[in-house]
This record gives C-alpha cells, sequence and structure tokens, in this order.
C-alpha cells in the first residue's frame, strides 16, 4: 500500500488553527517585524532566509509559539527533521496542550519512518482532541506500516464515517483488508474506489486478488488482465490470473499464466501446489506428481502436498503411493476423517478388507451416522463372507433411506448366509434367510436352489421338489440344478419290478413347421425306465391315473387328459413317460410354452430319455427357434444313432438346411437314408441332396 504523506498540509493546517489560539508571549514589534521578513522569504523560497529571520525574532520573543512552529515547519520543509523536531518540541513545552503540534511531530516521525514513535504523537493529540477526525487517517496509516491491520482498520472506518468520499483512505482500508485476507470487504472497498474514479484507478492486481478469493473468478480475471496489461512483469497478477483461469476451467489459459512466472522464477516453490493441481486436473500426472514432490521436499510439514499427490496415485489406481502419502497425512494429523476414507477406499479396492474396516471403525467411533462408511464396511464385511455383520448393517442402513443398491447387496448376503447355514446344517435359520431375501425382491434361481436343499435336508420332499423347480425355470442352463433335482427325485424312488412292463405309450406328433413334415412313425413305442413309488397302493393309483389319462386322450378328452396325469405326477413326479404325454397335449393345443415346460421336465428326471429330446426339438422347431432345435436332436443322435429310423438326422438335417448350413445338412440326410428303410421317403430326400449340392 502506498501510504500518502501530507506533512506540508499539516502544518498548514497546524498553523492555521494555531492562529486561531491565544498565545503564550506575544511578539515584540521588532520580532514581529522580523516574522513578516521569515515569511516573505518563504513566500520567494528564501528558506535559509526564513530561518535566520525566525532565529533573529526568537532571540526577541523566544516564549512565542507561532515563532517556533513557523520554524519547525520550514525546518520540515528542507527535510532537517532533527531540527524541525527540536522546534516542535520547544512548542510542546510551550504549550502542551496543542493537538496539532503532536500531528505535526507523528508526520516527521512517519516520513522518518519511525512508525511507533509516530503513532505515539498521533495518539496524544487524539487523546487531546478527539473530534479531529482526520487524525484516524494518520493513526490508520501508520497501524497499517505497523502490521497492525485490525487496528488500521478500525481507524480508517472512524475516519471514513465522516470523510466517506476519501479515495486514499478507502483504499489504504481496502488493503487492510486484504492483509488480513477479509477479502469480501476488500473487494467491497475496491470496489467503491473502482467505480468512483475508474480512470485513475491502479489497483487492479490487488482487487482482482481480492475477488478471485470471494469466488468471483470471472471478474477477478478480467481485473488481473488490467494490471498485467499495465505491469507484464506484475507476477502476483500473473499467478493471480492463473488461478482465476483455473477456477473458470480455462486450463491451457492457466498453465500459460503459472508458465511466465516459473520461467523467470523457477524456484517459486510456493506455487508448486496450485501448479501441480493444475496438471493433475489436465491428466498430465507425471509431471503432477514431480511438482507435488518438488512441493513436498520445500514444504515437507504441508500436509496439503501429501494429500493431493495421493490422490493422484489413486486416480491412477497405485493405491501403494497413495497409501504410503496418506499416512504420512496421518502421522501428522492423526484425527482427519477424510483422510482416513481415502486411507480406507484405498484398502477396500486392494481387497485387503481387514485394514480398510480397521478404518471404518476408527471414523465410524467419530460420525457414527456416516451412512457411506456403513455401506463400505458393510461391503467389506460381505466380502470377507462376514455375513451377519453385513446383513446387520445393510438393514440398519435401509432402515434410514432406500437405495436398491443396498437392497441387492442385503439379498446377496441373505442368500449366502443361507447357503452357508445349509451347509452347516442349520436348516431352519437357512429358510428363513431365503425367505427375507424372496421377500425383499430377490428372483435368482439360486435362492429357490438354496430352498429346495433345505426343505429337503429337512425331509420336505414337496417344498423341495418345488423350489428345485423354481429354480430350473429360471435358470434353466444351469445344469447344477436340473442333475441335483433328477438325482433327488431317482433317490426317492425305487426302479419299477420287471414283473409286469408298463406298455409302451403311442404318440402322435405334429409336424415341424419347416418347409416339410416331420412326423415320427405311426405307433412307435417310447422306451423309458419307468420308475414307481416304494407304495404299491400310491402305485396302483398312479396307474389308474394314467389309464383313465389314456383313454380321456385317446377321445381327444385333452384337458381332462391333462387332469389325470397331473394327479398321477402328485404320486410319481418323477415319471417321465407321463410329463412326455402332458408336453404332446399341449403341443397339439399348440401351447408351445407349455409344451417346452414339461419336455424339459422330461429330461430333467431322464437325461437320456431320447423321445422328450426328439419332440422338445420339434416344438423348437415349430417356434423357428432353430439353434435350440439342432441342439435337441443331435443329443438325439448321441443317445441312439439310430432313433426312430434315423428320423433325428432327417430333423437335424432341415434345421440345418434352415440355417444355411448346406453341407452339415446333407451330411445328415445321408445318414438318415442309411438307417431309414421308407423307399417313398428316401427318394425325397434323396432329391433334397441333390438339390444341396
Amino acid at each position: 500500500m502506498n501510504i500518502k504523506k501530507r506533512i506540508l498540509i499539516t502544518i498548514l493546517i497546524t498553523v492555521f488553527a494555531l492562529g486561531a489560539l491565544p498565545l503564550y508571549a506575544e511578539m515584540t514589534p521588532e520580532a514581529n517585524s522580523l516574522y513578516q521578513e521569515a515569511c516573505s522569504a518563504e513566500h520567494e523560497q528564501d528558506l535559509k532566509g526564513a530561518i535566520a529571520k525566525l532565529e533573529q525574532a526568537i532571540q526577541i520573543s523566544g516564549g512565542n509559539t507561532m515563532l517556533y512552529t513557523k520554524l519547525a515547519g520550514i525546518y520540515a520543509e528542507i527535510n532537517d527533521y532533527d531540527k524541525a523536531l527540536e522546534a516542535y518540541n520547544k512548542v510542546v513545552e510551550l504549550k502542551p496542550d496543542d493537538s496539532f503540534v503532536y500531528i505535526s511531530i507523528g508526520s516527521i516521525y512517519e516520513n522518518q519512518g519511525k512508525y511507533k514513535e509516530a503513532l505515539a504523537s498521533y495518539n496524544k493529540a487524539l487523546d487531546i482532541f478527539p473530534e479531529y477526525k482526520y487524525n484516524y487517517f494518520n493513526i490508520g496509516n501508520v497501524q497499517y506500516q505497523l502490521r497492525n491491520y485490525h487496528e488500521a482498520i478500525k481507524n480508517y472506518n472512524s475516519f471514513l464515517e465522516t470523510y466517506s468520499g476519501h479515495n486514499d483512505a478507502r483504499e489504504n482500508l481496502a488493503a487492510s483488508y486484504l492483509a488480513v485476507k477479509d477479502y469480501a470487504n476488500a473487494a467491497k472497498n475496491y470496489r467503491q474506489v473502482y467505480e468512483k474514479n475508474p480512470e485513475t484507478f491502479k489497483n487492479y492486481s490487488q482487487y482482482g486478488l481480492a475477488l478471485l478469493n470471494t469466488d468471483n473468478p470471472q471478474k477477478a480475471s478480467e481485473m488481473l488482465e488490467k494490471a498485467i496489461l499495465i505491469d507484464p512483469e506484475n507476477d502476483s497478477a500473473h499467478l493471480g490470473l492463473a488461478q482465476a483461469y483455473q477456477d473458470l476451467g480455462k486450463n491451457d489459459m492457466a498453465y500459460e499464466q503459472y508458465q511466465v512466472v516459473l520461467k523467470k522464477i523457477p524456484n517459486l516453490n510456493t506455487v508448486r501446489l496450485d501448479y501441480a493441481n493444475l496438471l493433475a486436473d489436465m491428466g498430465k500426472n507425471a509431471e503432477a506428481v514431480e511438482q507435488y514432490n518438488m512441493y513436498i521436499k520445500a514444504f515437507p510439514n504441508d500436509i496439503n502436498g501429501y494429500k493431493n499427490i495421493a490422490a493422484v496415485y489413486k486416480s491412477l489406481g497405485n493405491y501403494d503411493k497413495a497409501i504410503e502419502n496418506y499416512s504420512a497425512v496421518l502421522a501428522k494429523d492423526s484425527t482427519d476423517i477424510d483422510v482416513k476414507k481415502e486411507l480406507a477406499t484405498c484398502y477396500h479396492n486392494k481387497k485387503d478388507y481387514n485394514t480398510a474396516l480397521k478404518y471404518y471403525n476408527e471414523i465410524l467411533e467419530v460420525k457414527p451416522d456416516d451412512y457411506d462408511v456403513m455401506t463400505n464396511k458393510a461391503i467389506a464385511l460381505h466380502a470377507l463372507k462376514n455375513y451377519d455383520g453385513a446383513i446387520y448393517l445393510y438393514q440398519e442402513i435401509l432402515s434410514v433411506k432406500s437405495n436398491d443398491t443396498i437392497k441387492n447387496n442385503l439379498n446377496d448376503a441373505l442368500v449366502e448366509r443361507g447357503h452357508e447355514l445349509v451347509e452347516s446344517k442349520e436348516y431352519i435359520k437357512a429358510i428363513e434367510n431365503f425367505k427375507t431375501a424372496i421377500k425383499n425382491g430377490y428372483n435368482d434361481g439360486y435362492v429357490y436352489y438354496g430352498l429346495a436343499k433345505a426343505y429337503r435336508a429337512e425331509g420336505d420332499n414337496t417344498k423341495a421338489s418345488e423350489n428345485y423347480e423354481k429354480a430350473i425355470s429360471i435358470n434353466p442352463d444351469k445344469t447344477l440344478y436340473s442333475n441335483e433335482y433328477s438325482e433327488f427325485i431317482s433317490s426317492m424312488y425305487k426302479p419299477k419290478t420287471p414283473v409286469t412292463e408298463q406298455p409302451a405309450q403311442n404318440i402322435v406328433l405334429p409336424s415341424i413347421s419347416l418347409s416339410e413334415t416331420v412326423q415320427p412313425p405311426d405307433n412307435e413305442e417310447i422306451k423309458v425306465q419307468s420308475l414307481v413309488k416304494t407304495s404299491e397302493v400310491a402305485k396302483k393309483q398312479n396307474e389308474d391315473f394314467i389309464l383313465e389319462g389314456d383313454k380321456n386322450y385317446k377321445n381327444n378328452n385333452y384337458d381332462a387328459a391333462i387332469k389325470n396325469y397331473q394327479d398321477a405326477l402328485r404320486l410319481i413326479p418323477n415319471d417321465a413317460v407321463t410329463l412326455l404325454k402332458i408336453g404332446n397335449i399341449y403341443q397339439l393345443k399348440e401351447d408351445n410354452a407349455k409344451a417346452v415346460n414339461f419336455y424339459q421336465k422330461a429330461i430333467i428326471v431322464n437325461p437320456d430319455y431320447t423321445d422328450g429330446w426328439f419332440n422338445l426339438g420339434l416344438v423348437y422347431a415349430n417356434e423357428n427357434n432353430l439353434a435350440e432345435s439342432q441342439k435337441s436332436f443331435e443329443r438325439v443322435i448321441a443317445l441312439d444313432p439310430d432313433y426312430n429310423f434315423g428320423y433325428a438326422y432327417y430333423a437335424l438335417g432341415m434345421a440345418l438346411e434352415h440355417q444355411g448350413y448346406k453341407e452339415e445338412a446333407v451330411k445328415s440326410y445321408k445318414l438318415f437314408v442309411k438307417y431309414n428303410n421308407d423307399k417313398d421317403m428316401i427318394n425325397t430326400v434323396q432329391t433334397k441332396i441333390k438339390e444341396l449340392q
């Protein structure tokens, strides 16, 4: 701040004021004549002559304060401050209650840079004449020089209460606010000066820095750009402008401003932190790390350097280096919760869940309601298979706020804990966990598979079977579910005794909707291994239901037949033939979805059931699901290459042909010819082979 000196004005004010006050000793006519001659000499700039006349007058009228005051003023004017002070001190001896003399003395001390002595004189004047408001400006100036900014602010404000339009005082007040980092008041006062006299305003750099620190980077950049136009060598303005551009997201422009200063002052470490932050924002991570390290070396006790370099390492996935630097912060400030969060996250990402939990627990001791940390702790517990702990925390969080991700995590933990309980034979608790997950909306087959295992272990075979089927229907590709279900069913029943073999059943299949009709031979027998319940009563009831169903089927009473077959399945649920019959009826009713469902159940019960696979392939073909149709026919051939006199090859050939696989289709058709003995059919297929070749 440029404190403007007004010593001559002060002297004139003092002389003017003294002229209105009584003198302690009147001048003799001779002394008065000499005084007037001194005034004339002063007017003619003959200051030495004026001094000589005044000293003669003092010899005649030594007790006159006006003579000493005039003499002090002239000595001050020629910068002979010691003699000026000597003269003023004589005035003080003669007239100790003259506040303006103390102000004049204070001005001399201020010009000499003796600010403490100046302040003492100004304060003496204030004690004598507190109504003289201009003295507050003098005191404020001296206190500013003494860096007693708060007192300077107080006195400038007192002065401006009377002289609100005084630009110098307003500028000095703004500079004082800036010195104590009261940026809002600094910006406010600079604005008043700027708006009053924009043409003469010079403090663009200071105004810009104040605006920058009041989150007004746009206006700050405008002021700092003007400051640089006035003084291109103003490093402070360049650095302030760099930060303003940085705040505005103009990173390239900010980079240029930093370069201007750092090329001139390469060892300016005080700005490296901001510069490194800019480099990190620009994605120049290697350069940012280099700058952070230089800053840390220069300022090893500033935790911000460690924090920011750690953040860059974390963003790069270098968790070890991030941990190293975050740990350095905690070594200096063990209470930094934010850093503990970052450390916990790094350890979590490294899958060091136990260490992550250590920090999560420390954070929650201080901030028990930090739900983000609670969530991460729950996830860490979940990963460590501490399902009970994870479930408790997930439920605590959901009791406060709804969150789909946390809800899904809770369900996963419940299901995983349920399977764990099944393994430890705590079936009732396992079932509770599974049911809670289902109630919460969990719909993967894994939960029903768990329920099936639990109910099976509890001996509730009906519920076990229901849940196996649900699991399979949700995840049909999970062979684990279907294989275990088949094993479960087989474990409940013994093979039927060969005393009376169940009569083979005729099946009637619809045509395959490709370009031609595919039907198995009439009256073809379905050969499957039948399973019966150990109870003879149940066996007899089952057979009666099937006979009634067969009768209704032959009479085209399909709904009645389905009911009969389903009644039979309640007694012996693993009867593949009965499942196939229901599938056949649904195929006749053109309900392909239900037909597929029952054919799939038939092959789950008996994975080697060729009729089930063949009919499943036909339904897929009818739905134009040629890829699945192909798989089904390939499975039939793998089980029985001679199935239905080679009709599986014919069906496979059609599926391949209509997918555009002509070469493979021809191979299948040729194999059909090999196994089949129907001349008309063979001729038809041979014609097709010629067309494809």
